[in-house]
């Protein structure tokens, strides 16, 4: 019988320490241990998971085939909130030690200062940007410190539907490269989509299925907006300060336009328009 596929996945240097990395296979190692559908790195020689050569760092993992889920289907969302609830409920066995914590300053304030002191933004939206990110970013700090009971232990931390690979009955759980200790909520936020009332209705099915494996404290729901506006800021950090890199020009040839900063600076404006609506309820 032939062996399964196989990706090598190489790690990009001074982003990640090594320890860092392992941190992430070891909860990866944990998750796939207890069965829970995730895609653990291999290890060929164990018990090593990451490897060296010549100056590259890399890892082998099984490659998998399935689909990115539509979460239209309200059974596919109660699938969904269970395994994420045995996912947090592990990652609350232990904390992290190397991997960092979800934070306003490294996704917030340090992204936005460095498009501004590297002149990413063109000068004709300079200002509307810089006030607007600053005052974007008092509302998020606002918002965190009304929301009271936020636990951050280990989560997968990047998880959309990008990341999730349907098989069957379920999905599986790939690309922890962003694992972090955070909120549960950030894990689940970006599950939602369509109107408000078709988010409820995708939160109610999400939670209760989460609430069988652990429990979710419905005041992170205050946090939903203002994680998406730290994503949004912190997403055009990362493609600046990689920008450098020729592969990104290519990948991302939409990058650092004056019509892609108005766009950004638009998104910001409707990110604060809706930071001051109500927070999505919990009605289960």
């Amino acid at each position: 019988m032939d062996a399964p596929p196989l990706i090598v996945k190489f790690y990009r240097p001074g982003r990640w320490t090594d320890e860092q990395i392992l941190e992430e296979h070891r909860f990866t190692a944990e998750l796939a241990a207890l069965e829970i559908p995730v895609v653990a790195p291999l290890q060929i020689q164990s018990p090593r998971s990451l490897y060296h050569f010549e100056g590259f760092r890399f890892a082998v993992f099984t490659r998998i085939s399935g689909y990115a889920p539509e979460f239209d289907d309200p059974d596919k969302l109660l699938v969904m909130g269970r395994f994420l609830g045995r996912v947090h409920g592990v990652g609350k066995v232990h904390p992290f030690r190397y991997r960092r914590s979800l934070a306003i300053d490294w996704m917030g304030e340090d992204s936005r200062e460095y498009l501004l002191r590297q002149g990413f933004i063109p000068d004709s939206l300079r200002p509307a940007y810089e006030s607007l990110s600053a005052d974007l970013l008092l509302k998020v700090r606002q918002r965190f410190a009304a929301v009271t009971g936020i636990r951050y232990f280990r989560i997968h931390g990047d998880c959309h539907v990008g990341n999730v690979l349907w098989q069957g009955e379920g999905p599986n759980f790939v690309d922890f490269d962003d694992t972090l200790s955070g909120p549960a909520v950030q894990d689940l936020w970006m599950m939602l989509s369509g109107s408000r009332d078709q988010q409820q209705g995708q939160l109610r099915e999400l939670i209760e299925g989460y609430n069988e494996f652990a429990d979710f404290n419905p005041a992170e729901l205050g946090l939903i907006e203002a994680l998406r506006s730290l994503r949004i800021m912190h997403y055009s950090g990362w493609l600046a300060r990689r920008w450098g890199d020729p592969a990104f020009p290519r990948s991302f040839p939409w990058f650092n336009t004056e019509r892609y900063w108005a766009a950004h600076i638009l998104e910001l404006r409707e990110q604060y328009a809706a930071m001051d609506e109500p927070p999505l309820q919990l009605m289960l």
